[in-house]
């Protein structure tokens, strides 16, 4: 039951994680103040739930290197999404599975199979639309998307934990959440403005967006395989935009959209064909340790 449900955990951690940037641009803060409230209050929740579970914190070199991708994803995202559009920023985010696909060819000697090798290009033009697009001024900044991709790099590696050995996902998860905190805090600490809706903002940024999508992700990667948990996580960067077009009124420029929708069909594509002819694909077996 646990098994088929993971799925389903990575989806609602989906959902959970569109919330971000509408709330990260309704916080009148700074990127580092918003990441180091996110995390300490993130950390205390899963820590609690952690206790509950009777969930014993483990930290090792994996679990450290878990921690510190997710640290460092989480400050990139809510940098990008000061510095360029929510939807720049989330969908850029998402080219993570190109990503997967080379660290597990470098790292772990997976050879790519057709649909992986197809999917790069795919991706690559996408992402390159973004940048054109800053470059034009539609509206995105070239260094926030670079963040955001970047951003796309480490949150590979978040999908990769617990292909390392000792790993534990809650465990880097809390590790991430309580490194974002003690690099995060001084900078919060300096904010002057306290007022009741930024509180209100960062907590649900905190306790929602935050500590109980990254719960989900953890409880879900279990038992789902890191590339098909990214891909089934494509509906943030789809649900991201949309909010923020409703609630904010942001919109991406001509060339970015056209970026958007190469990525975010490339990979649901890659996604939907990989399902289809795993025979061509390589071993099941081979292809679900991906």
């Amino acid at each position: 039951m646990k098994k088929k449900l993971s799925p389903l955990l990575i989806l609602a951690e989906a959902v959970c994680f569109s919330l971000g940037g509408v709330i990260v641009k309704s916080i009148p803060w700074g990127a580092m103040s918003i990441n180091g409230a996110r995390s300490l209050i993130a950390g205390i929740v899963i820590f609690l739930y952690m206790k509950l579970r009777g969930h014993r914190v483990v930290f090792n070199r994996s679990v450290f290197l878990g921690g510190a991708m997710m640290c460092a994803t989480s400050a990139l995202y809510v940098y990008a999404n000061k510095l360029t559009t929510a939807a720049s920023a989330i969908i850029l985010q998402y080219t993570a599975p190109v990503f997967i696909i080379v660290f597990m060819a470098v790292f772990f000697h997976k050879k790519p199979d057709r649909w992986d090798i197809a999917a790069i290009p795919v991706i690559a033009c996408g992402v390159v639309c973004f940048f054109l697009d800053s470059l034009l001024g539609g509206g995105g900044s070239l260094l926030g998307n670079l963040l955001a991709l970047a951003s796309g790099a480490t949150y590979s590696v978040v999908f990769m934990m617990k292909l390392l050995p000792g790993s534990d996902n809650l465990s880097s998860v809390f590790t991430g959440c309580m490194l974002g905190a003690v690099i995060g805090i001084p900078f919060t600490l300096q904010e002057t403005v306290f007022t009741p809706s930024a509180i209100g903002a960062v907590l649900a940024l905190s306790v929602f967006q935050f500590a109980c999508a990254y719960i989900c992700m953890a409880e879900g990667l279990e038992h789902t395989p890191p590339l098909t948990a990214s891909l089934i996580s494509t509906i943030e960067p789809i649900l991201n935009p949309i909010l923020a077009a409703v609630v904010i009124g942001e919109k991406l420029g001509t060339t970015a959209l056209i970026g958007a929708a190469i990525v975010v069909v490339g990979i649901l594509a890659y996604n939907i064909l990989k399902a289809l002819y795993p025979a061509e694909t390589g071993a099941k077996t081979k292809q679900e340790s991906v």
